[in-house]
């Protein structure tokens, strides 16, 4: 049987005072008898009475919860978003709302038409592989609530917009640069959809580093992942070892997808580092503890999450004051952390 929520009349009528009084003595305010607070607190204990924070919210024109849309919960990266996310968000007494599109842009629409009647006050978003149409943000846009885009952002439009990215292009330059500088010449890259800003930019650096280094661009050592997996990690890497046995190095636009690339090598007997040089991006955790260790582009999740929140929350925080606010764009420096995988000891 669904039991009724205690409610601040509820309390108040059962030590016969006013609400307000038990509003007031619930937030310890100096001019409340120490006697009333330890009748409401002890009846509020008693009857399990948890604020309504929705109600006051709509009472105050705000509700006191952000929403969050994101690819993917479990996977490493995002898990340390969220982490700075909650961080800032509980610390400021925000609740969250969050939703995993999957990487769909179907469920990404979805999400937001589910925040947006949910009356959030705020949204943050790190949008799907597959959306090239922004329309369900506008939205919110048109609405006047704010939203701040973090890791992959739009390719285009919603420049009115706040976001958080990490350094994507530096972080494939430095870590294919180091690859040549240990000796491997024809260099594989493993990218994403180059829909998503993040696997874009993380292409451009890798051809970038060619160039700079006077290596040739080869379109065959190209391998374009659409769901980002260990499995195409290995399915691209049996066909590299199939069809291209001069391949030496091998970059990936993730550690998920390089991990599946170690596992295809060491499957064939193919010595890493020796015969095959191999670089993820993200620094999992599990990258340091595999065999070798592999090396990986370190991203600051924890801090793009802890970022952008704040961000999101000074601009609530100015719409609701009619302050005037500006959007602003934010890099986060990447750091290349060379392990085992991609060491030379005789280059």
């Amino acid at each position: 049987m669904h039991k009724k929520q205690i409610t601040l009349a509820d309390l108040a009528k059962e030590l016969g005072i006013s609400t307000a009084t038990v509003s007031r003595a619930l937030k310890d305010y100096p001019d409340i008898s120490s006697e009333t607070k330890r009748r409401v607190l002890a009846l509020a204990k008693k009857w399990n009475y948890r604020p309504n924070f929705m109600a006051a919210g709509l009472r105050k024109r705000e509700s006191k919860v952000i929403g969050v849309i994101i690819p993917s919960i479990v996977n490493h990266f995002f898990s340390s978003v969220i982490k700075g996310i909650m961080e800032v968000a509980y610390d400021l007494d925000y609740r969250v709302m969050l939703c995993q599109s999957d990487e769909s842009y179907i469920k990404e629409v979805t999400d937001a038409n589910a925040l947006f009647t949910s009356r959030v006050d705020g949204v943050l978003v790190s949008i799907a592989h597959e959306t090239e149409q922004y329309d369900h943000f506008q939205a919110f846009i048109d609405a006047g609530v704010p939203i701040v885009f973090f890791d992959k952002v739009p390719m285009q439009g919603l420049e009115q917009t706040s976001r958080v990215v990490v350094d994507d292009y530096e972080g494939a330059f430095q870590a294919v640069s180091h690859l040549i500088d240990q000796g491997y010449r024809r260099i594989a890259h493993l990218h994403g959809p180059t829909i998503a800003t993040t696997s874009r930019k993380r292409l451009d650096g890798y051809l970038d580093a060619l160039r700079q280094h006077q290596l040739p661009v080869e379109d065959r050592l190209l391998f374009p992942c659409h769901d980002i997996t260990l499995e195409e990690g290995r399915a691209f890497t049996e066909q590299i070892l199939a069809q291209d046995p001069d391949c030496d190095a091998i970059f990936c636009v993730t550690d998920s997808v390089a991990i599946g690339a170690l596992t295809a090598l060491k499957a064939h007997h193919i010595a890493v580092p020796e015969q095959m040089g191999l670089v993820g991006f993200s620094d999992w955790q599990m990258a340091s503890v595999m065999e070798p260790p592999l090396s990986s582009v370190a991203q600051p999740g924890q801090d793009m999450g802890r970022i952008a929140t704040e961000l999101l929350i000074r601009e609530i925080t100015a719409s609701r004051d009619a302050h005037p606010f500006s959007p602003e764009s934010i890099i986060l420096p990447t750091s290349l952390q060379i392990r085992t995988s991609s060491l030379r000891t005789n280059s």
